[in-house]
């Protein structure tokens, strides 16, 4: 533990969003699942409704700074050409 009443808050703070970055960061992961889940199944009109919300999921996490905006665009890709090609 730390000495430093600023270092005990610094720990502290950290704690609170590192939980909250794993929240959404696990919302995102389920939004994709489901999506992917979707593709799989061959249901076109649930999986364009699921692409919507885990892009949303996607760029929400991005803007948070979860992880890089280039690194969202990848993602977003790689899920949109998963549904173009069901067409």
């Amino acid at each position: 533990m730390p000495n430093i009443k600023s270092a005990e808050k610094r720990v502290l703070v950290t704690e609170k969003k590192t939980e909250q970055n794993k929240a959404v960061n696990s919302a995102m992961k389920t939004a994709i699942k489901k999506f992917l889940a979707a593709v799989e199944a061959g249901n076109k009109e649930e999986a364009t409704k699921l692409y919507t919300e885990a892009v949303s999921a996607i760029d929400g996490a991005a803007s948070e700074g979860i992880f890089h905006k280039n690194r969202a665009a990848n993602k977003k890709s790689k899920l949109a050409k998963k549904l173009a090609a069901m067409a």
